[in-house]
């Protein structure tokens, strides 16, 4: 079965959740209105459909192998890599001054879930240079600028993110990779990274590293970490390339999902030292490796709305096609497709329900970083990036949850054949898993959520949140109709239960930690499921009254029942979460650590 990229739901959701035509009013923006994000999503999914989905299946069957340093990736990657940069995809996001397009992240964000859910593998590596580009924007000096931002840009080169060493996982303090400065002012590189997305591939010429290192001399912990940058190739002052930098891949893992994506463990500094450059200056390198990782926690987050999409539209399918059983309302004489039974139908919709609300979430969070790097207005720019500032942890833990749920829901609706490897399904839910753990694991986004993004403000920023749902509450109750008296009763609910929880977490986050944080993971699911039910509640009011003046009334009928049921089947969980944190942290550490 084909993938379909679901080109009109992410045009509803671009014109009537995020905004688009306001997003095009701004300085920079004004060609990026409804008609050309139609015509760029159009011409995504063409690329996407047939370019690099063809290619999903050959990769998780024969994956990216490595044979004495040397990496080479599934046959046709490196073909279709070319047509994705050649088509300018790369650069549909990043400033037209370094070759890109300086389209919104609003549109950007639609092609980049197509890409995903075409080929999570394959995408990855996009997906990394995206957030070295955005580091290099934001710090790097004006010669580093001029030596790598246009080849990243257009995708001759890509970019990597090395942070991970052996024994340093997400406790960065730990990183023990040197940097020893040299007369010249570069630096020489020596030490280990592992897990590095793409370090070593076939696909572009050239890799550029950005590095977390040590400088020598620096001080212990965070506040000694520099970002450099190291790549494979040194770059002569002409812009040729020129000898191999002394950074070699030893290794590729061997994973349980992503299978065609090479996970590389790369070794610097094995002969002399590998030539870095620094990144703006020596002991924020933290710092400024957090935008690339911002970027790449709302990419992920993406990802999760991607192979979900895939794994509901595969179901949709099997359903329609297998035959089994007869429906209990009698409604078919003998055996019937099994989409005519009522827990099947039920699956469908929660797969359907959970991938469109993230969506409709991602979408709107998308619309506000647009707005909060490039409103003329300071304001509107401050109340935007608290806004994208709280929604980003949701973005990546909620919806990377989110998928694996509806990928297993997809093998489950599959039955036996679902755990079989030849339906496909399984592929969905292996990749989804590391969803919810690279970039920052789903504890750690709700450690930030609890830590940077409630207690730091006394949970002023998600207060104002929740006004702004209030306000939709209203605006259900009065449009009268049952699907929204359904949507409102829920939503007041689900806000309630959200409030009692950051009035715990902003008033108990320093005195009794332990019990906030055993229940971080279920206030973001909380936060997540009751900001995509909002966004649900939004979509609602809207698909009702196109239907209602005859606009394209299956599908807009299609949206109201869908949010209806995101309702009352979904976001009904927020008071069994909201009594699991208010009630449960002190159980959650009650047990001796010697008796587990």
């Amino acid at each position: 079965m084909t993938y379909k990229a679901p080109v009109k739901d992410m045009l509803f959701a671009m014109e009537h959740l995020a905004n688009l035509e306001q997003v095009a009013q701004i300085p920079g923006f004004e060609e990026a209105g409804l008609d050309t994000a139609q015509a760029v999503l159009e011409e995504s999914a063409k690329l996407s459909e047939t370019v690099v989905e063809p290619l999903n299946v050959p990769g998780d069957l024969n994956p990216s192998s490595w044979k004495d340093g040397v990496v080479t990736t599934t046959p046709g990657f490196k073909e279709a890599f070319k047509q994705y940069a050649e088509g300018g995809w790369q650069g549909l996001q990043h400033p037209v001054e370094f070759g890109g397009q300086g389209l919104p992240k609003t549109i950007g964000a639609a092609c980049v879930e197509m890409l995903h859910s075409a080929n999570l593998s394959f995408a990855l590596c996009p997906l990394l240079t995206d957030g070295a580009i955005e580091a290099m924007l934001t710090a790097g000096s004006a010669d580093l600028k001029a030596t790598y931002l246009e080849k990243l840009v257009t995708g001759e080169w890509t970019g990597t993110m090395n942070l991970t060493e052996p024994q340093a996982g997400s406790d960065l303090a730990l990183v023990r990779t040197k940097a020893e400065p040299q007369p010249d002012g570069t630096y020489k590189v020596f030490g280990t990274k592992i897990f590095i997305t793409y370090g070593e591939h076939d696909m572009a010429e050239n890799i550029v590293h950005l590095v977390l290192a040590r400088v020598v001399g620096a001080p212990e912990g965070v506040k000694g970490i520099s970002l450099l940058v190291v790549p494979k190739f040194l770059v002569n002052a002409d812009g040729s390339l020129g000898a191999r930098n002394d950074v070699h891949c030893v290794s590729i893992e061997h994973k349980m999902g992503i299978q065609a994506s090479p996970t590389a463990v790369l070794q610097y500094g094995d002969n002399g030292g590998a030539i870095g450059y620094l990144v703006g200056e020596e002991n924020r390198g933290l710092e400024y490796m957090f935008i690339m990782m911002n970027a790449a926690r709302y990419a992920v987050g993406v990802q999760g709305v991607a192979v979900a999409e895939r794994a509901y539209q595969r179901a949709v399918q099997y359903a329609r096609d297998r035959v089994q059983s007869r429906p209990v309302d009698g409604s078919v004489a003998g055996s019937a497709p099994i989409i005519h039974h009522a827990d099947v139908r039920r699956m469908l919709m929660t797969m359907r329900a959970y991938t469109e609300a993230c969506r409709a979430m991602a979408t709107t969070a998308a619309a506000a970083y647009d707005a909060a790097h490039h409103h003329p207005d300071a304001e509107v720019r401050k109340a935007n990036a608290e806004f994208y500032e709280f929604m980003v942890p949701l973005v990546k833990g909620y919806s990377t949850e989110m998928s694996l749920e509806v990928t297993s829901l997809g093998v489950q609706v599959h039955g036996g054949m679902g755990f079989i490897e030849e339906t496909g399904a399984a592929q969905y839910y292996r990749d989804a898993k590391i969803l919810t753990i690279y970039e920052g694991t789903t504890a750690i986004q709700a450690n930030d959520l609890v830590g940077r993004k409630t207690a730091r403000d006394g949970g002023a920023n998600a207060k104002a949140i929740a006004a702004q749902i209030a306000k939709t509450e209203n605006e259900l109750l009065a449009s009268g109709t049952e699907a929204a008296q359904s949507m409102a009763a829920r939503l007041q609910a689900a806000r309630e239960d959200f409030l009692q929880v950051v009035d715990f977490v902003a008033g108990k986050a320093k005195a009794t930690p332990n019990a906030v944080y055993a229940g971080s993971v279920a206030y973001l699911m909380l936060a997540g499921n009751l900001v995509a039910g909002w966004q649900m509640g939004r979509a609602l009011l809207v698909a009702q009254d196109k239907a209602a003046q005859g606009e394209d009334v299956a599908f807009m009928q299609a949206k109201v029942i869908t949010a209806q049921f995101y309702a009352e089947h979904i976001l009904t969980k927020t008071s069994s979460l909201r009594d699991s944190i208010l009630l449960g942290g002190d159980s959650a550490c009650a047990l001796p650590l010697d008796a587990f």
